[in-house]
């Protein structure tokens, strides 16, 4: 496809990812393997919408309790109030991912070409860092709350609003309510304030926080009876700022949420033996799709670095409130480099050391350097532009297609639906 057509049929192909992205989120939906994961935010839903029972806590996590607030009881037992059915909860969070899409390329359409706007689409909407977590998962519902906190400082950075300064501080409360990663949103905030990027409407501000704080109330009485909900680590919180590893393990996400150096768990568990039994002939097409995988992601994870180191010397000499900010894109580099500070701060008081998910919810954000460099890719080599896109987005479909059907949270063999029945008759969960 030339430049030109490329162009002339971005909408087209706009809308086509988009209906390819929601077809994959429901395949994956579809053939997620049921594990603890799942099953605290499917009890504390179907525990609410059946019993009336609505938990002021969220799911567990690796050191330190769990997660404040009942925003994860409702988020799943709510939609069944409303249709009494395990894809009832499933469909909240595809309809939170296609909020959270709009929300960002509002930004996006405000910002860049056309053809920048369909890079977002393939890189966010079609990317298996997003649609691999496509399950009933409290990683899964971050990008929506990211969404909200980027596009209202985005309205805010040249006047002042109650209602998107009140929605940015619900989207940081909205976050603590899932996952403890929240933190990341609010060093963000705090750099968007010293560097006056955003102009927050202090009554929109005092209301959020009230309606926070308000919603925590019944998590703060259970957690004065109840200590089963919080946990002593065997480390402490500042581990990371006394260890080199935390820390690096952390901004090398940041570098990977850009390439396509995907998880481990999507690359090296899939068996393949939809294909053939034989295991000889299993092994050589797992060794096969590894080092496709590998070999592209070690590529791509250099470009990222490359984009990074690139965006980096951009913003340096602009980091201080008292720097002017010459346009958009440089505003958005400042996000970005914000969102790695943030990463940087909250892998060094953390008490554990960050997996993937642990910072998922800026898996959008790392996004930003790319976009920017895509930008002078189009004009500087549309040709190649294009061909990589198209190439991009094939690649996309066929880890997605082989991910969602065969990998560490995913099975052909299983049925979403017929697990979560399965589930409610072992807990004796009923109406």
């Amino acid at each position: 496809m030339t430049p030109d057509l490329f162009t002339r049929f971005a909408p087209s192909l706009q809308r086509a990812g988009f209906y390819l992205g929601l077809m994959l989120a429901i395949l994956y939906a579809s053939n997620q393997i049921l594990t603890g994961d799942q099953t605290q935010m499917l009890h504390k839903g179907y525990l609410g919408a059946y019993q009336g029972v609505w938990l002021a806590f969220g799911n567990a996590a690796s050191a330190v309790g769990n997660v404040p607030g009942s925003l994860s009881a409702w988020i799943v037992g709510g939609p069944l109030l409303l249709w009494d059915n395990p894809w009832s909860p499933m469909l909240m969070i595809i309809a939170l991912r296609v909020v959270s899409f709009f929300l960002f390329d509002a930004v996006i359409t405000a910002v860049f070409s056309p053809s920048v706007r369909l890079v977002f689409m393939v890189t966010y909407w079609l990317n298996p860092w997003l649609l691999y977590d496509s399950l009933i998962y409290n990683p899964a519902y971050l990008c929506f709350f990211t969404a909200l906190h980027f596009w209202s400082a985005f309205k805010l950075r040249e006047k002042s609003s109650f209602i998107y300064s009140f929605l940015h501080v619900l989207a940081i409360g909205g976050a603590m309510q899932f996952h403890y990663s929240w933190p990341v949103l609010a060093v963000i905030s705090c750099y968007l304030l010293y560097r006056k990027m955003a102009h927050p409407n202090w009554a929109g501000v005092m209301v959020g926080g009230m309606v926070v704080l308000a919603s925590l109330i019944p998590y703060f009485q259970e957690y004065m009876v109840n200590e089963s909900i919080s946990r002593e680590s065997d480390r402490y919180i500042g581990y990371g700022a006394v260890h080199v590893y935390p820390v690096l393990k952390a901004v090398l996400y940041w570098i990977r949420y850009g390439s396509t150096m995907f998880s481990n768990r999507l690359i090296t568990d899939v068996s393949f033996d939809w294909i053939t039994t034989i295991s000889w002939l299993q092994m050589t097409i797992q060794y096969c799709w590894q080092a496709l995988l590998y070999l592209v992601g070690a590529t791509t994870v250099v470009i990222s670095a490359k984009v990074n180191w690139r965006a980096w010397k951009t913003i340096k000499p602009i980091i201080k409130r008292d720097k002017p900010i010459a346009d958009d894109t440089h505003w958005l580099l400042l996000f970005a480099g914000a969102t790695v500070l943030a990463i940087i701060i909250n892998a060094m008081l953390s008490p554990i050391t960050f997996s993937y998910w642990h910072l998922i919810l800026t898996f959008p954000l790392a996004l930003i350097p790319v976009l920017i460099a895509a930008e002078t890719w189009r004009i500087a080599m549309p040709e190649r532009f294009s061909r990589g896109l198209i190439a991009l987005s094939a690649f996309f479909l066929v880890v997605n297609l082989v991910a969602a059907h065969d990998s560490d949270k995913y099975s052909y063999n299983v049925d979403y639906a017929e697990q979560v029945q399965q589930y409610l008759i072992d807990e004796g969960l009923s109406k």
